[in-house]
């Protein structure tokens, strides 16, 4: 089949990533560059704008499984939320390769396109599984506060730990990344977008355990057994600035009050 090449310009969600899809197989387009329609560029194809569409969206990913199988259809889902530059075309090119050779296609490592998708992937679930040993909460006024800053959009992987962790409480996590957080209050959550949020200053109560925390971290380690590259095969630096024990006494990462 022979697609005209053009660019597409969406919301960059994933259901305008899915109506995308939906455009490009009713017209054959090959989408060659995807552009986020809040930020200006350029390109030397034909640009179309692609409004998110609930109804199409929902058409293309309940065929998933049957044109891509359950591991592609799994595969697709996530390798939107990794941090694979161009995602978008690999993507496409990824769902072009399932149509074409059906279920199954995920077996073969060695083909590039499926290649690139696994290995970002796994660095996805990889970052999600740091975090939730590295991610740090602060109690401001009776909720659970944290923020960090990851590579991938890690939120949908971090949710059922969390929310299955913390059943009855009420917390929030900001990604400072991609400026969205994850809500939640016994027996209910959400992910969305996040650009305006303002937070009360920690109470002296929380000065006091961030302190007990960082003497707790810093009592127990063994000076004569520090080895600082291994520290940070293990704990990679990136982490640090969002974790209560590397912070000096008084200087806690707070969340900006306006993001941009």
């Amino acid at each position: 089949m022979s697609f005209q090449p053009v660019a597409y310009g969406y919301d960059g969600s994933f259901s305008g990533f899915l109506t995308c899809l939906y455009e490009s197989y009713a017209h054959k387009e090959e989408p060659m560059e995807f552009h986020l329609l809040h930020l200006e560029t350029g390109s030397f194809y034909p640009l179309r704008v692609i409004t998110t569409n609930q109804n199409r969206a929902k058409r293309v990913y309940d065929a998933l499984p049957s044109r891509l199988g359950t591991i592609g259809c799994h595969w697709l889902t996530y390798g939107f939320l990794t941090c694979l530059p161009d995602k978008e075309r690999w993507l496409w090119q990824f769902f072009q390769l399932g149509l074409n050779l059906g279920p199954g296609f995920t077996k073969d490592l060695a083909n590039p396109i499926v290649s690139a998708i696994h290995k970002a992937i796994r660095h996805l679930q990889g970052e999600a599984h740091q975090f939730k040993g590295f991610l740090r909460f602060s109690e401001l006024e009776g909720i659970l506060v944290s923020q960090i800053t990851p590579k991938n959009r890690v939120l949908p992987l971090l949710r059922p730990h969390f929310c299955s962790r913390y059943p009855q409480e009420s917390f929030f996590i900001y990604d400072k990344t991609h400026q969205e957080g994850l809500f939640h209050t016994p027996s209910h959550w959400r992910i969305i977008p996040v650009q305006d949020i303002q937070l009360p200053d920690a109470s002296p109560e929380e000065e006091q355990y961030r302190t007990l925390w960082r003497s707790f971290y810093h009592t127990i380690a063994i000076a004569q057994r520090e080895n600082p590259t291994c520290r940070r095969t293990h704990m990679p630096k990136r982490f640090w600035e969002d974790m209560t024990e590397f912070q000096p006494s008084g200087n806690f990462p707070s969340i900006p009050n306006k993001t941009t």
